[in-house]
């Protein structure tokens, strides 16, 4: 191959491994389970120059190999949060891989919610929820510590009431009327670094998402730019965990339909709802000290 050229940053591995992992706690007709659906993706990091210079494959871990690794260490894994299982996973592969320098795992969570019968939490039954999932990032280098970074994504959220939009730059291509009185829709994707590999990961995922939930409900909003910074400021004042939090939160409009042609009022009642073309509001927020 020419001199002219080398290899610079490189990695491989395997995406969509899907998972569905079932945790039962008792056998017989007082069986209960817990059970998760994720989707593993695995990216290595080494010593890989030749395979991609000269076909040598001696130091290439077969991305069906892989594969086989997720459910393996799935099977004997006891962890109750991906981040944990997935700490398994990234161990297990740069112990028996001396050639790869850092391995990162990703998994997505799809939302299952338990059945509630006759009002009681069923034991072993459950039904798909939103498109909500949970996000997790985990990586380690060879002899290194673990990054982190855990979040959600296509969390779809809506305000009927106490959403605003004035004062904004008005030129000669505006047309958009200000309002005191809009609904305010968006799907919220958030990514959170953790400051710890030591965690109850479940619980902290939890209290970031019920602060960030409890705050879009209570907030009263004069710009997405504004509940949004107020979002991850509850979140992060929740979770003395996490050193920073970025949320992304595009535009769900709902256009108010004019029914005065018709004669007929409308008094902020009727929409229609339209993702494209959106605004797109995305911020990154830290701690000071």
């Amino acid at each position: 191959m020419s001199s002219k050229f080398q290899l610079a940053e490189n990695r491989y591995g395997k995406t969509r491994v899907r998972l569905v992992k079932v945790t039962r706690h008792a056998h017989g007709p007082n069986q209960i389970s817990d059970m998760y659906e994720w989707n593993v993706r695995v990216l290595l990091r080494g010593d890989f120059k030749t395979a991609h210079t000269e076909g040598d494959n001696s130091k290439i871990l077969a991305t069906d190999t892989m594969k086989n690794t997720v459910y393996y260490v799935a099977g004997r894994s006891k962890a109750t949060s991906m981040e944990d299982y997935a700490k398994e996973l990234v161990d297990f592969l740069l112990g028996r891989n001396p050639q790869v320098s850092s391995a990162e795992v990703h998994i997505e969570s799809v939302l299952w919610k338990r059945l509630t019968v006759d009002g009681k939490p069923h034991p072993d039954s459950f039904m798909r929820g939103s498109d909500e999932k949970q996000t997790t990032t985990v990586e380690r280098a060879q002899g290194g510590d673990f990054a982190i970074t855990s979040g959600l994504a296509d969390l779809v959220i809506m305000k009927t009431a106490n959403s605003a939009f004035t004062g904004y730059i008005k030129e000669s291509l505006t047309t958009l009327k200000e309002t005191t009185d809009r609904l305010f829709a968006t799907s919220l994707s958030a990514s959170w670094t953790y400051t710890s590999d030591d965690l109850n990961f479940n619980a902290e995922r939890t209290k970031l998402r019920e602060a960030m939930l409890k705050t879009f409900a209570a907030h009263i909003s004069l710009s997405v730019q504004q509940t949004l910074y107020a979002m991850a400021g509850s979140a992060l004042e929740a979770a003395p965990s996490v050193s920073e939090i970025e949320l992304t939160m595009p535009n769900k409009h709902n256009i108010l339909i004019d029914l005065e042609r018709f004669g007929q009022a409308n008094p902020n009642e009727i929409f229609v709802p339209t993702d494209e073309p959106s605004g797109f509001i995305q911020a990154t927020v830290k701690r000071t000290a």
